[in-house]
């Protein structure tokens, strides 16, 4: 008995420590969608960015994040302020929810975590493109990674009154990519559009990115990562049901993502006479937002519907941030935000445990803490160091002010 639990306790320490990895080359994907959908001239800014907001979101998850998520606390509200993750190896297995839970190393266990912190983090990068400070930019990423995701983590994940409410969120519709959107909301707001993004007669200027090969790249690295976030997230491998879970899982992700797809180029076709690549490929990545929620209890059809209808959600979202004027360069608060609020609702549809009050009251809560907190941050931190880069150099790139170089040296005309 006691080598079939070592055996199962290696294969779920494994797995949970692939999947981690998987989501991990997660950041490779943002970093090549976001540096396609830019223009050349703020490349290299937007990939240091996404290489540094991965550092900061692991050494602050290491240094409290992980302790005020998973801490023990009295509380439901207010968790647990520790810090250090205080763990040892192998030695410190994790046995969570009951005597059939799942046995794993809590070192693989944060190694998991920390990797879905960082994608949070990454969905703000994006939407602030093109016109931030990269330290202004950075100093958000520590209070971010270190306290605001954390403690909406702990109120779902980690035991928590949104928990106890009954509120299901499997991998994160709502705990990381909504939550990672409003943070991005609450940028936006406060930093303002692009220079001519919006004529002063109300006209929409479509500023294009400068690589879509690249952009086209990240996103089938996300949708790759992806199975690793939704597989990861059933937290064991090693008997009968749950191979067949994890299996139901990979599925019901790729099918949502596929239906994301065909609906927004179905969708962008009627809109706008043309089918739109940016679109597409928002679409791929709306349909893995919507199903994150709950990737394991529907059918594949299900799964591939409700993609399909985050694909429609993500265009119309897409126009309609434009036309309030809320400039996000990659669309990120439309996929990760508005189609993760359709993929907490979409539960309904196939969680006999959901109740609607248990989904709003989620998402309620996810948002108006992440959005009024990241304002109160965004505002303090422009009144202190500023973090809109000057019209100058936002017109010459933020690649020469913030870096120093440019990403494509070659295209820019030679003086000698």
């Amino acid at each position: 008995m006691k080598e079939v639990l070592e055996l199962g306790y290696a294969l779920d320490t494994f797995y949970f420590l692939v999947s981690g990895a998987l989501v991990m080359w997660m950041a490779a994907g943002f970093a090549m969608l976001e540096a396609g959908l830019v223009r050349a001239k703020n490349t290299a800014e937007i990939l240091i960015k996404n290489i540094a907001l991965y550092a900061i979101a692991c050494i602050m998850y290491l240094l409290m994040g992980y302790s005020i998520m998973y801490g023990t606390s009295d509380s439901s509200i207010i968790p647990d302020f520790g810090f250090l993750i205080g763990m040892e190896h192998t030695s410190d297995a994790l046995h969570a929810g009951g005597d059939d839970a799942p046995y794993y190393s809590k070192l693989s266990d944060f190694f998991f975590q920390v990797v879905f912190v960082a994608t949070a983090m990454s969905i703000v990068s994006g939407a602030v493109a093109e016109r931030m400070k990269l330290w202004s930019f950075l100093a958000f990423a520590v209070v971010m990674t270190g306290f605001i995701y954390p403690v909406q983590g702990y109120w779902k994940w980690g035991g928590g009154f949104l928990d106890a409410a009954g509120f299901q969120d499997f991998a994160g519709s709502g705990v990381v990519h909504m939550c990672g959107a409003a943070a991005a909301l609450a940028a936006v707001i406060v930093l303002g559009a692009r220079k001519g993004k919006y004529g002063k007669d109300g006209s929409i200027n479509a500023i294009p990115g400068a690589n879509m090969p690249l952009a086209t790249l990240g996103t089938f690295i996300l949708w790759l990562g992806w199975f690793g976030f939704n597989g990861g997230s059933e937290l064991k491998l090693s008997n009968f049901d749950e191979a067949n879970a994890v299996a139901s899982v990979f599925v019901n992700t790729n099918m949502a993502a596929a239906g994301g797809v065909i609906a927004a180029m179905i969708a962008s076709r009627i809109l706008f006479g043309k089918t739109d690549l940016t679109m597409a490929l928002n679409g791929a990545l709306a349909g893995l937002v919507a199903i994150t929620a709950e990737p394991l209890a529907p059918t594949p059809l299900l799964a591939t519907v409700i993609g399909a209808i985050g694909g429609l959600i993500v265009v119309f979202s897409i126009v309609g941030l434009d036309k309030l004027k809320l400039d996000d360069p990659v669309g990120a608060i439309s996929v990760h935000g508005v189609v993760g609020m359709w993929g907490l609702i979409a539960v309904l549809f196939s969680n006999g445990d959901a109740t609607i009050v248990g989904q709003l009251t989620g998402l309620a809560t996810i948002f108006a803490w992440t959005f009024l907190v990241s304002l109160l941050v965004w505002y303090v931190l422009k009144l202190v160091m500023g973090i809109r880069v000057t019209e100058e150099e936002e017109y010459n790139g933020v690649d020469l002010s913030e870096c120093g170089m440019e990403a494509y040296p070659e295209f820019t005309a030679s003086t000698r």
